[in-house]
């Protein structure tokens, strides 16, 4: 799995990422911010790194922070270098922070939320989340993203990725057009398609970033680990609807060559 120190994204990296649906960016943003960030999580929480007897539950949510710590941790050269690798120069939204958040701690409890999935980028109006949608086009996202604030193990829960799923999503969303599928309706078999894709367990030390196609099946799994898990998985947002039968760009490219538009 190519991961990066250098200052620009390889061409290997941008292959990797087109063939395989995700890059690792390594320092991506400093120890230091990372500290701030899980500071501030904290004290949103309402609970302590010093007092694990509050940890009793598996996982806890915050939506979103943009705070100063939160918007430099997602904005750093690093990164915007990375987005222009991937997404093209001036296809991209500045991001204004940091969300989701899925914090995790120490368990045997199931924390009910580790199934496979994509990331749906629209249609967010619909009042059950199952009614959530994505597209050929990837309309409304143009990368996923795991912001790692904490070190993260493999006993830590890192997020599971299937590593190539995005390409199989493709060709399922492909029929289906601008009206893509439902959050439903793509999981209605539990994307058996991908399940002899390689896992890949996302680890790495506080400030590492995977940049990913927005078609990569992910998921969640319990903390087996002793230190609570703190990370972030915020869409990058497009500034114009992608067009993967005209790519321009990795996340396009891998697209139209998933479904024999390019």
């Amino acid at each position: 799995m190519p991961s990066t120190e250098s200052a620009e994204l390889s061409d290997a990296e941008v292959r990797h990422f087109i063939d395989h649906g995700f890059v690792r960016l390594d320092e991506a943003f400093s120890r230091e911010l990372a500290e701030q960030c899980r500071a501030e999580l904290w004290a949103q929480i309402g609970l302590s790194p010093d007092e694990p007897q509050g940890w009793t539950r598996p996982v806890i949510r915050v939506a979103g922070m943009s705070s100063p710590p939160f918007v430099a941790a997602a904005n750093t050269p690093k990164l915007h270098r990375a987005y222009d690798r991937l997404v093209g120069k001036g296809r991209w939204k500045v991001p204004q922070g940091l969300g989701t958040f899925p914090i995790r701690f120490p368990s045997t409890e199931l924390p009910g939320d580790d199934g496979w999935h994509v990331d749906m980028s629209f249609g967010f109006d619909a009042a059950d989340f199952m009614d959530w949608r994505v597209n050929v086009k990837s309309s409304g996202r143009a990368l996923l993203m795991l912001f790692l604030l904490s070190d993260v193990g493999p006993d830590d829960a890192p997020t599971r990725i299937r590593a190539g799923s995005h390409a199989i999503v493709a060709r399922q969303l492909l029929p289906h057009g601008d009206g893509g599928l439902t959050l439903r309706e793509l999981s209605a078999d539990g994307y058996a398609s991908t399940e002899e894709c390689e896992e890949v367990p996302a680890t790495g030390p506080a400030g590492t970033v995977y940049l990913c196609h927005p078609f990569l099946v992910h998921a969640a799994q319990r903390h087996r680990g002793a230190v609570p898990r703190f990370m972030a998985q915020p869409p990058l947002l497009p500034a114009a609807e992608l067009d993967p039968a005209r790519p321009s760009s990795p996340v396009e490219i891998a697209i139209g060559a998933a479904c024999g538009l390019s």
